[in-house]
């Protein structure tokens, strides 16, 4: 994990795990949620207002199943992309030694009151840009 900046661990809950004692594979999107939101917080140093962003595109391969027995997940999080309106981010989800999961979402930047996407607040910009070194 250490091409990414941000790592994190997230805790692999017993309602997360079918009857196979396998994570279910929607749970995997409340893993990245948990990261996005994680690596948020630290790149632009607290929380997101409420609603100043949507989650636009995600998109999942997965490599190896999480079992029970993993007390939690490792996700890395970087940046791939500022756009305009938007961040690409990519992800790598690790159980124990492998790599369950490699994925990718885009959020954009949304105004509540006009409904719509907005430009990527140049502060929010220079902060994952200098959190990503």
């Amino acid at each position: 994990m250490e091409e990414f900046e941000f790592v994190t661990d997230v805790e692999v809950r017993y309602r997360d795990l079918d009857p196979m004692g396998h994570v279910n594979n929607a749970v995997y999107l409340t893993y990245l949620e948990t990261a996005r939101v994680r690596y948020l917080q630290a790149a632009l140093d607290g929380p997101l207002p409420e609603g100043s962003i949507v989650v636009a595109n995600v998109d999942i391969d997965f490599r190896a199943s999480i079992r029970r027995g993993h007390d939690a997940v490792t996700v890395g999080v970087r940046a791939a992309n500022l756009g305009s309106t938007s961040v690409t981010l990519e992800y790598e989800i690790r159980a124990g030694e492998r790599t369950a999961a490699v994925a990718e979402s885009t959020f954009v930047s949304y105004d509540a009151e006009a409904g719509g996407p907005r430009q990527l607040p140049d502060a929010w910009r220079t902060a994952i840009e200098n959190f990503e070194g």
